[in-house]
């Protein structure tokens, strides 16, 4: 049975019994506390924490899942894949235990011709709590199953939490006995490779307390509701229903293996480390797929490392396999044809997906030929000195400087024999990004990210009235205040606190726009509102600075967000979709948004793209955006239900989560058409002037656009007017005629430097011969001594120029000082009849600057010399080498 038949028919069997289809959502997360997506549960968690009411009693989906805690594991276990798919069916307070055993033996043990998959029920196991006697008495009852194989459980395999105070509850798994063959006899505890589980059913009925791990915390209480959550994989489910070893093997992922093996002129199967390395590759080029395929783009941060990491482990994985061509492209096209029965969105995407692919393969495939070349040197020198770990200094130059990942540097030193301060390593890669966050730790100061101290407050008054899409203004209550500490009763004038209140017409940044600006207004206290964020779903938290008096929990203040500054932030927004669409309109589907920001006037869009746009193109782009306006398209909002938005066309933001209905924004109808929260205008002319400003990449396959928009965009636009009203007054010139006349200019100026720069090294080759003709005798090494006034730079082309024109047969030494940076630099050169002499340019300059310098026997260069002894030191130079 294909994988793609499994998922339909695991939808279909829960939608037949009354659960409603939710999509997959995307893998990237809005969770803070995560990157992707890891588990079915994950886009149901508001619901099943009971942060949201859910807008179903009961529903399933298929959901795409990534993990990569493990991903040292895969191919080497039948069991671990950095992607996979979570069959689930969910309750919210509706059925509980009995529906959910009885669900769960129905759709695995019915035979396939009645919607079944057909398992046999003599070779399918459950385990159960160590005290859920009801889960052992329902599956007596509903299944047969003999107790021998109704398995009691402790805490570590069979109850459940989030490792946080919330639901929990015990489950009961299902695994199914795959042979002789696998492993030792006597169900899951003995051997989980034979027993392999393909089902969780977990029974959310308690709610915990503090504690650490998987145990040893407080049970406060029943839940008010109970839920059910339950996951089975789907690659699992494939594995046994396809009769094959593993999930590599599936119809999903072994034509990817295949291929490799074909390319790569090796078999599946006739070796362990061969067939680890192709595994990689089919798990890792499927997983890629996916998240390029939502908008994921490689990078050096957050996702976009693990994206990046992912790629180059199935790039490395081929090369340690002898195939050395570019490779992603070739295979990228089979896991396409592979997924896309299930998700066409890979497909839609796949023009983008392999363009951001192939960019990165071309970078890492010059990244390993520099880094490998530092790595190897690295490791060689420390065997040579007798030790077995690289310094964490080395693997952090190898990172930052030559983009080599710390993984790669960890799996290439193992390969050596040798290991890796990663440590040290560690406390470097920490020193540079809290340097780079230091400023956007002391923007967030006020504590709003706080989750801890704002959940009671969320618990005892429920989700903030929001009202940013209806009105500037509301009387509002303040339910809590958050300082740095925690909760306090007061805010006086000058203090920066968290403020939570009753009602707000404050947007809250999110979709890409920037949030509201505005004040707090009350008999007793002013309060400036500084940044709103939305910390927990449906709770909004202001962060305000009290301007005048002071600010108390229950006080009544009147929330105004500033009218200027919303105009401003509807016509970026607006502005964002309307260069979006025009994007797209010039330069094709592919040039699909992976990214943006908007604040009051200004904007940017990132979008995938190989190589910079022409000035034509942009051009272009500038032109259809400005024709929308001119045409003063009407913008509009609708809801709708999910699947009907996507029928229309409406593009999906890829790290938003949608409900049930989704807000699709429309600006010209078609023409542009988005699922979004933010504010817009009410029409195009009211965005006033769309005007680009630049055009530039922020990494491999990705370009991004700015703009400023309204009265920033006219203001920019005179600028540039007022600009080039003075340069045209300069040169004396019709605006028309100023490219040109700037061309010849630079032209000119061109041919200038080069003239200067042929007479500069005409004079420098002259001075060069002279002093060489002049260079003194030192116990019979010719030596020069002389100054520059070109610098570092200078000074060293200097010295090599006078050291070639000492005669071939005499040994030669050669001392160039030149001022630099407030001091003296000395650079020395020795000709190869010196250094059989005994002359050494790395230990003269260490002689001369009292250890500093350095480089090799034949060139060195060293600084810190104090300009006013530099005369002084080209002296001692005659007397040190003739000593030597």
């Amino acid at each position: 049975m294909r994988t793609s038949e499994i998922r339909r028919r695991f939808l279909g069997f829960f939608a037949e019994r009354g659960h409603t289809l939710v999509p997959s959502a995307p893998l990237p997360t809005p969770d803070p506390t995560l990157l992707f997506v890891n588990a079915g549960m994950v886009p149901f968690k508001p619901y099943l924490t009971g942060e949201a009411q859910a807008p179903w009693p009961r529903a399933t989906s298929v959901q795409k899942c990534v993990r990569t805690l493990d991903i040292e594991e895969v191919g080497r276990t039948t069991r671990h894949g950095s992607f996979f798919q979570m069959n689930g069916n969910f309750s919210f307070g509706d059925y509980f235990k009995e529906e959910a055993i009885a669900f769960a033996w129905e759709l695995s043990t019915a035979p396939v011709t009645d919607g079944g998959y057909g398992l046999d029920p003599d070779r399918i196991w459950v385990t159960v709590h160590h005290t859920d006697d009801e889960a052992r008495t329902l599956w007596r009852r509903i299944s047969g199953l003999p107790d021998e194989r109704i398995v009691a459980r402790g805490d570590e395999d069979n109850f459940w939490s989030m490792g946080v105070p919330g639901p929990c509850g015990p489950c009961s798994e299902l695994y199914y006995d795959r042979g002789p063959a696998l492993g030792r006899a006597g169900g899951p505890a003995v051997d989980e490779d034979r027993y392999m589980e393909f089902w969780n059913l977990v029974f959310m009925q308690y709610e915990r307390g503090e504690g650490p791990g998987k145990s040893g915390y407080p049970i406060l209480g029943e839940l008010p509701r109970r839920n059910i959550d339950t996951g089975m994989g789907l690659e699992r489910m494939a594995t046994l229903l396809q009769g094959v070893d593993n999930l590599y093997e599936i119809d999903e992922t072994r034509p990817v293996l295949e291929r490799a093996a074909e390319l790569a002129g090796v078999r599946y199967g006739a070796g362990t480390e061969a067939d680890v390395r192709l595994r990689v590759v089919a798990d890792h080029v499927r997983t890629a797929l996916m998240l390029l395929a939502d908008g994921t783009v490689p990078g050096n941060e957050g996702r976009g490392y693990v994206l990046r990491r992912i790629l180059r482990r199935s790039i490395r994985s081929m090369r340690q396999l002898g195939y050395q061509d570019p490779v992603l492209p070739d295979l990228l096209v089979i896991a396409r044809d592979c997924m896309a029965p299930s998700y066409p969105e890979v497909a839609e995407s796949y023009g983008r997906s392999t363009d951001q692919a192939a960019g990165e393969e071309d970078t890492f495939r010059s990244t390993l030929r520099q880094g490998t070349t530092v790595l190897d040197t690295a490791v060689a020198k420390v065997k040579a000195a007798g030790g077995r770990q690289l310094p964490g200094a080395q693997a952090f130059l190898l990172h930052d400087t030559h983009g080599f990942p710390i993984d790669l540097t960890l799996e290439m030193a193992a390969e050596h024999g040798v290991e890796v301060d990663r440590e040290g390593f560690t406390a470097l890669m920490r020193e540079q990004r809290e340097r780079a966050r230091a400023d956007a730790r002391a923007r967030k100061s006020g504590g709003t990210s706080d989750t801890s101290a704002l959940r009671p407050v969320f618990d005892e008054y429920g989700p903030t009235d929001w009202r940013a899409w209806d009105t500037l203004t509301t009387d509002s209550r303040v339910l809590a205040l958050l300082g740095p500490s925690g909760p306090v009763p007061v805010a006086r004038e000058g203090e920066i606190v968290t403020a939570v209140l009753d009602r707000t017409p404050f947007y809250a940044e999110s979709g890409g726009q920037d949030s509201d600006a505005g004040r707090l207004s009350g008999t007793s206290a002013e309060a400036e509102v500084l940044d709103v964020q939305r910390p927990l779903p449906g709770l909004v938290a202001h962060q305000v600075r009290v301007t005048s008096g002071e600010l108390a929990v229950g006080a009544t203040v009147t929330a105004v967000v500033d009218p200027e500054w919303r105009l401003g932030a509807r016509q970026a927004h607006s502005g964002t979709h309307v260069l979006h669409a025009a994007l797209r309109q010039i330069l094709g589907p592919d040039a699909l948004q992976s990214g943006s920001y908007n604040r009051p006037g200004h904007l940017r869009l990132d979008f995938p793209w190989r190589g910079a746009l022409s000035a034509t193109a942009r051009s272009e782009i500038e032109e259809a955006a400005n024709q929308a306006l001119r045409r003063d398209l009407p913008v509009g909002v609708r809801w709708m239900a999910l699947p009907e938005a996507k029928e229309l066309g409406a593009l999906a933001l890829f790290e938003e989560t949608y409900g049930e209905k989704v807000r699709v924004v429309e600006i010209g109808g078609a023409w542009s058409r988005e699922l979004c929260g933010g504010t817009h205008v009410e029409h195009a002319a009211q965005i006033g002037v769309l005007a680009l400003t630049s055009e530039s990449s922020v990494g491999t396959g990705m370009r991004r656009l700015e703009a400023v928009v309204g009265v920033e965009g006219f203001a920019y636009l005179a600028r540039e007017r007022d600009l080039v009203t003075r340069i045209a007054e300069q040169l004396q010139a019709p605006r028309a005629e100023l490219p040109d006349r700037i061309a010849a200019m630079v032209g000119r100026l061109k041919a200038t430097d080069r003239e200067n720069q042929r007479l500069r090294q005409q004079a420098t080759r002259a001075r060069a011969a002279a002093l060489a003709a002049e260079a003194q005798d030192a116990a019979g090494v010719l030596v020069v001594t002389a100054t520059t006034d070109d610098g570092a730079e200078g000074a060293r082309a200097f010295a090599i120029a006078v050291r070639d024109l000492l005669p071939a047969e005499h040994p030669g030494v050669v001392v160039i000082g030149a001022e630099s940076g407030g001091g003296a630099v000395l650079v020395a050169a020795v000709n190869s009849v010196g250094r059989a002499a005994g002359q050494d340019a790395s230990a003269l300059v260490k002689r001369l600057l009292n250890g500093r310098g350095g480089g090799s026997p034949e060139l060195a260069q060293g600084g810190g010399l104090p300009a006013a002894q530099l005369s002084e030191t080209l002296r001692s130079v005659l007397g040190i080498v003739a000593d030597t």
